[in-house]
């Protein structure tokens, strides 16, 4: 087979690949679990374990298609410092300050070059060309799951920054913060950031702060409460209603900036679909617009988006 384009996508949870045609069509698609910091001696070992991991998913890749890929495209959940080489801002913190790309490639016998971007930068870069952002002239692409992510398209172009942090939103503070929003510490040294608040495990230990008796309850996860939401549970409302506006603060000072015609979510949180009527409802109080055109819609792809705009990257790394 001739014309494939091989993309992974690094997340916190999980390792995907994904092998499209030259038109497109998925051809393959697997997903292995990401090695943990639990199941790990120390950080190094983890990271190792990552390196490994990706070797056997694309090795598998190769024996099931009977195909050597030497371009591979990839997401991660961090960016590459343009100076060093070296990985900076993940969250798979094991990855910071590593050789990521070097040590990929040199796991490998035969050549391989890896085209390595941001996740969100990927995710973006897939809903912007064919996905639900298809057409529009700038469009701001977020991943909300196990972090807090975000890149920019304008023309179909994505935007890097001379730093290689365009769109990264998830480290600004919560604006218009409210007095009972606790600002908790992130990894990259700060508190408060809108990653603590709007990432799936931010969004469950605030949850968790509104029940009751905190230090006898569960902690749920964001599906758990989004099955009470659907049943009308009054606290899972109050939930919500928290966590919505928490969103709609944080990406209206997006459009105050940017002001995109689109607005794309993608990630684990990007399942709710009250989310699409609430928010919309609540950007008139945060906007300084007396109407607000700005549309917040869901990926097209899904939680494949990213793995499909990393496996564009494998031949047009300036995508």
């Amino acid at each position: 087979m001739h014309n494939l384009s091989i993309g992974l996508d690094l997340g916190g949870t999980k390792i995907e690949v994904i092998v499209l045609s030259s038109q497109g069509e998925t051809i393959l698609r697997q997903r292995v679990p990401t090695p943990q910091r639990d199941n790990a001696p120390s950080a190094i070992q983890q990271y190792h374990n990552i390196i490994l991991a990706i070797t056997a998913l694309i090795q598998s890749c190769e024996d099931q298609l009977k195909h050597e890929f030497t371009n591979i495209g990839m997401g991660i959940p961090g960016a590459i410092n343009p100076a060093t080489g070296l990985v900076k801002n993940a969250n798979t913190t094991c990855l910071i300050g590593q050789p990521f790309q070097q040590d990929l490639e040199a796991s490998f016998q035969h050549n391989k070059t890896f085209n390595i971007a941001n996740d969100a930068d990927c995710f973006v870069v897939s809903e912007a060309k064919d996905g639900a952002a298809k057409g529009a002239k700038s469009v701001f692409g977020v991943i909300i799951g196990t972090g807090c992510g975000g890149g920019l398209v304008i023309n179909q172009q994505l935007l890097t920054g001379p730093n290689s942090i365009s769109g990264e939103w998830g480290h600004n503070p919560l604006p218009w913060a409210d007095t009972d929003d606790e600002f908790i510490p992130c990894y990259c040294g700060k508190s408060g950031c809108i990653e603590t608040f709007l990432s799936g495990p931010g969004f469950s230990y605030h949850a968790h702060k509104l029940q009751p008796s905190p230090s006898s309850e569960p902690i749920l996860t964001p599906l758990e409460w989004h099955e009470k939401l659907l049943n009308n549970d009054p606290l899972a409302i109050k939930v919500f209603e928290a966590y919505a506006r928490r969103l709609a603060k944080s990406l209206a000072s997006i459009i105050n900036i940017i002001d995109p015609e689109v607005i794309v979510l993608g990630g684990g949180m990007s399942n709710i679909d009250y989310l699409y009527q609430r928010v919309p409802e609540l950007f008139a109080e945060y906007v300084f617009s007396d109407k607000v055109f700005t549309r917040l819609v869901k990926a097209e792809f899904g939680d494949s988006s990213g793995v499909r705009g990393a496996a564009n990257r494998a031949f047009h790394p300036q995508l």
